[in-house]
């Protein structure tokens, strides 16, 4: 059941992403992101986690709170989801244009500026998520949707003019599926995304004096 709601979260964050990007909602889209995000983790995150995001998978893997077997298998379930969406997406918006938060996602991004931006959104996310949701500080507390939608929101609105805003493997699928952005940009989302995912647990392992007795 754990991977069919990865999935379920999955596509509904990719389809708000694609029809309020590709749509008419402007600025508002990062709101309507974080929102949809932030419902889905507080409707999964006692099933499966709530990752919605292969990076996630892989912080909260490296962290200690995801078993190897999990790992292969939600990151399936979170790509397919994204595909899958991003084609519904197409559907419902056969003639959106390839905008998100008022810039363009339809060419080439500029390589430096686009690998500091998706590691610095993904570094945030999941040093949140780490924090919020697997602490044992933090543990049973009623905030943890609220920090991480909002955190995607902020992230895309400070960041997402270099690159859209991705911060999340399963959305850069989605988008190169959509049509949104160029296949030749999938390694800069990839490689910056994981990056930041694998140091946002490190770094949090150090700061968390009580992770390894979790």
């Amino acid at each position: 059941m754990k991977y069919l709601v990865e999935f379920i979260g999955t596509f509904f964050l990719i389809l708000t992403i694609v029809v309020t990007v590709g749509g008419t909602a402007g600025l508002l889209a990062p709101i309507a992101i974080g929102s949809i995000l932030m419902v889905m983790i507080y409707a999964g995150g006692h099933i499966s986690g709530a990752h919605y995001n292969p990076a996630v998978t892989l912080g909260v893997f490296l962290r200690g709170k995801c078993s190897a077997a999990d790992v292969p298998i939600y990151m399936i379930a979170q790509i397919a989801a994204g595909v899958l969406a991003a084609f519904v997406g197409k559907m419902l918006l056969p003639s959106m244009g390839p905008t998100a938060v008022g810039i363009t996602m339809g060419g080439n991004f500029e390589v430096v500026p686009a690998l500091i931006a998706e590691f610095l959104g993904t570094f945030a996310l999941v040093y949140v998520i780490l924090n919020v949701a697997t602490s044992s500080v933090t543990a049973g507390n009623s905030y943890y949707g609220l920090a991480i939608g909002f955190t995607v929101t902020a992230c895309a609105y400070g960041l997402g003019s270099v690159t859209g805003g991705a911060f999340n493997p399963a959305v850069a699928f989605g988008v190169i599926a959509a049509g949104m952005t160029p296949v030749a940009n999938i390694w800069i989302f990839l490689l910056a995304q994981f990056a930041g995912a694998a140091l946002a647990a490190v770094i949090f392992k150090m700061v968390d004096p009580g992770t390894d007795e979790d």
